[in-house]
This record gives structure tokens, C-alpha cells and sequence, in this order.
């Protein structure tokens, strides 16, 4: 039986272009065992995959209508075609099987079929031979362009095993990835939960024992536990903050509220710090402008204040911060500049991630669980809002965000996605 050239071209063309958008595997499988079949003149075909724990073969897939009986079939190494090419790793075409012992007649027997010639080719699968692809019962004699024919279907059928593994893998890994988000959101909401009450304990009666004692030396303990527990309480506020944000469950309070009253008043809360670490602290505000737009003022609040702490925390003694408030026709914009210590390019993009820390755990020396600036991120967010860093190591920072004027007006493209 001959095949036109060109209608074997356009089917193994076909299976090839299908390879990228299989949704089943089984039944592009199947596809390659019906093509293999046809274009060869063979009678039937098979894909025997190898299973590296029994070592032995068992039926991937076949076109035998008595594919049910041989299903659960097994298929030795030693003593069958698909062994031999296992073995030696190249295609083998038999012409009378009764004449050779590598035929392993048992499956005959099972399925009631009689194999009369075979040709099989192996399967790789990272440079390693995982399956054998047959064909059975030519009349005439399998030629060198079968054996090519099998061999380009075999690549593809490797490919195929392929991409489903990948696949598969990626579906578990999603999967673990979206099992350890659960366990890690339902500890930080439980944690959050269980520390909150013996937190405030331990700040109310440490606030009632201060007003209690009179020595210097038991006020200062008393105010180190103070300092720390009211250390924790930001942590864990912090972390409340993002967990109701994914959860869904965060909510706005929004009102026309002036942006340059907030810058005024965090500078201002800020002062101390700054003066203590002889850091210029200034705002830049355009003349008459109050910035007016709808928010929850109280976290736009909690946003400028962690960027502000964060430019603090990274900026060395006699260093300069500025905070500048611009109003534009469809949004305000408000950026935390500083000529601090600046953050690696590899960094800049994971900086607003939950927990991530630009230093090492092990030498950081400035301390905090990289939490600020996911909390900043998810408040601006909650507002339709975009922030976004930009960055020179050695030379500063400037940190931004923008807050629309109307809900429906699209904001601006910014440096970097976040």
C-alpha cells in the first residue's frame, strides 16, 4: 500500500501542530496510533510505556477493539520486540514473527489477535527511553521510510509525554503552592487573634504600673517593655492589615480628606526621629493646594508613615528625606525621596512582597519582618491607588504613589510593575 507523500506530510503535520494544544492526552495519543497505522498500511498499533518500578512494560494505549483484555497485560523485557528495543535503544522491523523468538506471543493469546509482522521504534523522553511505538500485520514488508515515519510520530508521542508531565507538575506545585498560602494565611489570622489580648494586657498594666512607680531606674524597665510591646503591636496590626486585604474582608471609611494635612502631620510625628538621627526631614507641597480627594485618610496615614519609617530606617546620619505632594487633574501623587543607601536592581520589583527582606535575615542590622511596605502597597491598592519604588544602590530612593480623584479614571503607567 502506498501513501501520497503529501497526505503523510499533512497529517504528521497536523498531529505536530495539535502537540501545543493537547487537552487530553489519551486521545492524542490515540490520534498517533490511528495515523501510524494508516499511513504505514498496517493493521493496528500500540504504545507500550516502560514502568522503572517492575520493570516491565504495560499498554499506554492501543486501537485494538480487544484492548479491555491486554489492558492490564504486562510485558516482559527479556523475551519481547518492545524489550529488545528497550534494550538497544533502535527501531527493529520483523517481517514473519513466527520465525522469531523475541515476539512475545502471550498478548496474541489474550486479545485474540495474531501478530504476523511488527516494527517498533523507542520513545525518549529526556534522553531516555521511556515507551515503544509498534505497528502490526503490513502485508508487504516494513520499509526504511515506516521506520522513518514511526521514529517522527515517536518524537512526538515523547513529546507529548513530555508536556503532560510538565503539566502535571505545575498543577502540584500550584497546588502546594496554594495549600502553604492557606496554612500561612489561617496561622497569621489565628496568631494575629490569640496575641491581641494577652498584648494588651501586658500594655495596660505596664502603662498602670509606669504612672505607679517613682524610680527612675523601674520607669525605664517599665518603659522598655512598653516600647517593645507597643513594637509587637504595629507587627501585628501590620499583619492583620494585609490578611483582611486578601481576605476581602478590609473596608474603606472614605471621605474628602486633605493629602497635605496627612504629609503635614506624619513630618511632623517623624520629627524627633529625624532630628535624632540628623536626617533633613522637609515637605514640598505646591502653594495652596490641600490635595483634597476621597480615601480613608487614616490608612493613607499608615501608608506615608511606613514609607517614611522605611526611608529613615535607610538613610545614614546627615542624610536628606523629602516628602512632596503634587495635585494633578485626575489624581494625586505623593512620593518619599531620600539619598539613603538604595536598593540592588535585583530587589526592586519584590520590595512591596509580604515578609521580604532586601538584606540577609543573618546581617541585616536595621531591623523590622518586611512587612511596611506590603502593608503600604495593599492600602494604596484598596484605594485603586498605585505605588511603586524606583532606585539607585549607593545613591537613594524615591517611593510613590498616586490616588485617583475619581474611582472610574485610569491611572497613568508607572516605572514598575507592582
Amino acid at each position: 500500500m502506498t501513501t501520497p507523500r503529501i497526505h503523510l506530510s499533512a497529517r504528521v503535520l497536523e498531529l505536530t501542530r495539535n502537540l501545543s494544544t493537547i487537552k487530553e492526552l489519551e486521545s492524542y495519543l490515540h490520534d498517533v496510533l490511528s495515523v501510524a497505522a494508516e499511513l504505514t498500511g498496517s493493521e493496528s498499533a500500540s504504545l507500550l510505556e516502560y514502568d522503572d518500578v517492575a520493570k516491565e512494560f504495560f499498554f499506554n494505549s492501543m486501537l485494538w477493539f480487544q484492548g479491555d483484555a491486554v489492558r492490564s497485560a504486562r510485558i516482559p523485557v527479556h523475551g519481547s520486540v518492545a524489550g529488545w528495543v528497550f534494550l538497544h535503544n533502535k527501531p527493529v522491523a520483523i517481517d514473519d514473527v513466527s520465525k522469531d523468538d523475541r515476539h512475545y506471543k502471550k498478548i496474541d493469546e489474550l486479545a485474540g489477535f495474531t501478530t504476523k509482522s511488527i516494527l517498533g521504534v523507542p520513545v525518549v523522553f529526556r534522553e531516555k527511553t521511556v515507551a515503544v511505538l509498534e505497528v502490526f500485520n503490513k502485508p508487504e514488508k516494513y520499509t526504511e521510510d515506516d521506520i522513518l515515519l514511526i521514529e517522527t510520530l515517536a518524537a512526538l508521542v515523547g513529546a507529548a509525554l513530555q508536556n503532560d508531565s510538565l503539566e502535571k507538575k505545575i498543577l502540584s506545585t500550584q497546588d502546594e503552592a496554594r495549600e502553604l498560602e492557606e496554612l500561612k494565611n489561617e496561622f497569621i489570622a489565628i496568631a494575629s487573634h490569640e496575641l491581641r489580648t494577652p498584648l494588651g494586657l501586658i500594655l495596660g498594666h505596664a502603662t498602670f504600673l509606669k504612672e505607679l512607680l517613682n524610680e527612675a531606674e523601674f520607669q525605664e524597665q517599665v518603659e522598655t517593655i512598653i516600647r517593645n510591646a507597643t513594637k509587637l503591636k504595629e507587627i501585628i496590626e501590620s499583619l492583620t492589615s494585609v490578611d483582611n486585604y486578601e481576605s476581602g474582608s478590609a473596608l474603606l471609611k472614605s471621605r474628602k480628606v486633605s493629602v497635605t494635612r496627612i504629609i503635614e502631620d506624619v513630618a511632623i510625628s517623624f520629627h524627633e526621629m529625624a532630628k535624632n538621627k540628623d536626617i533633613a526631614l522637609k515637605t514640598e507641597i505646591q502653594p495652596g493646594h490641600e490635595l483634597l480627594v476621597d480615601i480613608d485618610g487614616g490608612k493613607i496615614a499608615i501608608v506615608l508613615s511606613n514609607l517614611l519609617k522605611n526611608a529613615l530606617t535607610f538613610t545614614n546620619k546627615n542624610g536628606k528625606i523629602v516628602i512632596r505632594g503634587e495635585q494633578h487633574v485626575d489624581y494625586v501623587k505623593v512620593t518619599v525621596q531620600d539619598n539613603g543607601i538604595g536598593i540592588p536592581p535585583n530587589d526592586l520589583n519584590r520590595i512591596f512582597d509580604r515578609f521580604y527582606q532586601v538584606e540577609s535575615h543573618l546581617t541585616r542590622k536595621h531591623g523590622g519582618m518586611g512587612l511596611g511596605l506590603s502593608v503600604a502597597k495593599v492600602m494604596i491598592e484598596m484605594h485603586g491607588g498605585r505605588i511603586w519604588a524606583e532606585s539607585k544602590e549607593g545613591e537613594g530612593s524615591i517611593f510613590s504613589f498616586l490616588l485617583p480623584v475619581r474611582n472610574t479614571q485610569p491611572l497613568p503607567q508607572t516605572p514598575f510593575k507592582t
